[in-house]
């Protein structure tokens, strides 16, 4: 009995892992781990039964939370947008474009995948759509089966990514930090991983022309002032509705939740003046976003009873020690953490690895007086990576949902590998150039360290600062008069010394 009660936290993690192996819903595998291990804790007189009774305020304080009020709200705004066929009409706009490059269909679908990824913020939507509408075009004008998988597939992952992305929200309320840092620190890494799925293209364009040819002058219907107009009109809307939610957000004029609900409403009056919004599509995305939202809160109430006892049997001792004691300090606890992350996400998807995982590797990190942003924004880089690890990559299992039975299982597998390889060099970019993360001001970040480090000036005290000005005024005749003595002196000085 004494070793279970020394192993406690060991065991209680361990039986976690079992039961997800075992394919159980995480949300109650949680709870239940939870409860179980409480009441054999509570048995060997470990825990005192007075630790349940802080669960339903716990839980209270979930359903109260403003943060995860932008969930239902982005997600919402993804699906009315993905449903109204705003993605159809960036694919079809930005092909002809791009159309008389070699690439130019997978440059599309990785712009039009970023684009839509900072409007929606939902992989799936993204994944669906492109894969429905740009599939067939890239086959029929002789793309490579493989790159033009792993386009799709990586390309609506951005959503993870690039803000308005759910995984950050949730990163954000883990860490305890604002959403809104966590957005602007995530929005240059966005646009940099972007830039590498184009040069990945650009390189095999030169490499493997074959694989990703120009599309022919026939295909190419629009030219001139026409492809013009509507470039604008295309894409003007969508830009728009961005500074909308993104623009507000890092203003500082919105909250994250006030900018979700600003992108609602402008998804609804996209899809108005577009003439596609029905009562049937309102219905679908209102019952989607329900269920989203739902599966979120189910997992963070299991988190929250899981959570706690783990901590009631100190569990967040055993793991701080256990990557405290790690060699190589900071760079080897990161070495550690993402490769933990990187062989979790083969099993586990994003929101299942923000509950689980994040809130036992914060505290360490902040020990280690690594910053909590940039940490985020380097977990949700790796666990970006979840959703393209063949086999296991929900991405892949969208795009394989609406493929063409042309499309062989392998193929898009093989095509994922080359894009998983991109991500963990935009981990490693992270690190190495820890500046891609950037929030607020230099100010701003200083005095945040400075806080962490304990070495911050004390705050001024306002009605001292009073009564030193005062005393000061008081004794500036006296001053005054020893100025003189001091003038009168230095005269007399100067006098002898003649």
């Amino acid at each position: 009995m004494e070793w279970v009660i020394a192993n406690m936290a060991p065991l209680m993690f361990g039986a976690l892992v079992l039961f997800l192996l075992f394919g159980y819903p995480v949300a109650f595998a949680l709870a239940a781990n939870g409860i179980v291990f409480g009441l054999i804790g509570i048995e060997l007189g470990l825990l005192t039964p007075a630790l349940f009774q802080a669960l339903p305020e716990r839980i209270f304080g979930i359903m109260a939370n403003d943060t995860l009020l932008a969930i239902p709200f982005f997600t919402f705004m993804g699906l009315i947008l993905e449903r109204s066929g705003m993605a159809e009409d960036l694919l079809d706009t930005i092909g002809q474009l791009f159309g008389p490059m070699r690439g130019g269909l997978a440059y599309a679908v990785i712009f039009v995948g970023a684009l839509l990824a900072a409007t929606t913020g939902v992989v799936a939507a993204s994944v669906i759509s492109m894969g429905l509408i740009s599939l067939p075009i890239m086959l029929r004008y002789g793309y490579d089966k493989r790159l033009a998988s792993g386009v799709i597939a990586a390309s609506g992952t951005l959503a993870q990514i690039i803000p308005p992305s759910l995984v950050l929200i949730i990163m954000a309320d883990q860490l305890g930090k604002s959403v809104g840092d966590m957005y602007e620190g995530a929005f240059v890494p966005g646009l940099v991983l972007t830039g590498l799925y184009v040069g990945y293209v650009a390189i095999l364009s030169i490499v493997k022309p074959a694989s990703c040819p120009a599309l022919p002058p026939e295909a190419r219907s629009l030219r001139g002032l026409k492809l013009l107009l509507r470039v604008l009109t295309t894409l003007l809307p969508p830009l728009v509705l961005i500074f909308l939610v993104l623009g507000t957000i890092f203003l500082g004029v919105a909250t994250p939740t006030e900018g979700g609900a600003m992108g609602a409403a402008g998804a609804l009056i996209l899809a108005i003046a577009r003439k596609r919004l029905s009562f049937k599509l309102l219905k679908q995305a209102m019952e989607t976003t329900a269920k989203l939202s739902s599966f979120v809160v189910f997992i963070l109430v299991g988190s929250t009873v899981f959570g706690l006892v783990f901590r009631g049997v100190n569990g967040d001792l055993w793991v701080e020690h256990l990557l405290l004691s790690l060699p190589g300090g900071q760079v080897g606890f990161l070495i550690v953490v993402n490769l933990l992350v990187f062989v979790l996400a083969f099993f586990l998807d994003f929101f299942e690895l923000s509950f689980i995982i994040v809130p036992l590797l914060a505290p360490v990190a902040d020990k280690l007086g690594i910053d909590l942003i940039w940490f985020g924004v380097l977990l949700a880089v790796n666990m970006q990576t979840s959703f393209m690890h063949p086999p296991f990559g929900f991405a892949l299992f969208y795009l394989r949902s609406v493929a063409p039975p042309t499309i062989k299982t392998t193929d898009i597998y093989w095509g994922a590998i080359p894009f998983v390889g991109i991500q963990i060099i935009m981990v490693a970019l992270i690190i190495i150039f820890p500046n891609i993360v950037s929030y607020g001001d230099d100010a701003d970040r200083a005095h945040q360290q400075m806080m962490h480090d304990g070495t911050a000036p004390p705050p001024a005290d306002l009605e001292s600062l009073m009564r030193q000005q005062s005393s000061q005024d008081t004794d500036e005749p006296k001053n005054g008069d020893e100025d003189k003595e001091a003038a009168d002196l230095l005269k007399r000085l100067q006098s002898d010394s003649k």
